[in-house]
């Protein structure tokens, strides 16, 4: 499986992309993988400092999508900002990530951290407690996400 993110400075970019360019990529890459999904979602805010993608000091990057209870939606952003964003900010690292939403309540938590062993140190050490804390459960419908493993020689 591999993971393809992309960040447009803004819709207006992306969307000149999809008329100009679009269709012509795609066909040159026809038969090179299978079961392709895009999701596109807005920036909310950031997660710990001002968000750049530039993936050169990570090694690991984890992604985690959540479709949310529709009435719980201004709930669960507010326990992202005020719960798992300093969290996620405090913990030694943790280097970046966003916080992005999609229409139907779907959102995106993406953190880049320094290895796998400080992701690893969060993860066990927090979860639980801050998911009780921000009441993670009665606002989650769903929840998927990756660890990812950088590639270097994937950045472009």
């Amino acid at each position: 499986m591999a993971h393809v993110f992309a960040f447009w400075e803004s819709r207006t970019f992306y969307d000149s992309f999809m008329a100009r360019s679009h269709d012509r990529l795609a066909s040159s890459q026809a038969g090179t993988f299978t079961d392709g999904e895009v999701r596109l979602f807005d920036h909310r805010f950031d997660v710990k400092t001002g968000f750049e993608p530039r993936f050169t000091d990570a090694d690991l990057l984890r992604v985690a999508l959540a479709r949310v209870h529709e009435e719980r939606a201004e709930h669960y952003v507010l326990m992202q900002e005020k719960v798992w964003n300093p969290a996620m900010a405090g913990s030694p690292g943790m280097i970046r990530g966003l916080f992005g939403e999609a229409p139907g309540s779907e959102y995106l938590v993406l953190s880049m951290w320094q290895s796998a062993a400080e992701h690893g140190k969060y993860r066990t050490e927090r979860i639980e407690r801050l998911a009780l804390r921000a009441q993670t459960e009665a606002d989650i419908a769903s929840l998927t996400g990756d660890i990812v493993e950088l590639e270097p020689s994937w950045t472009v």
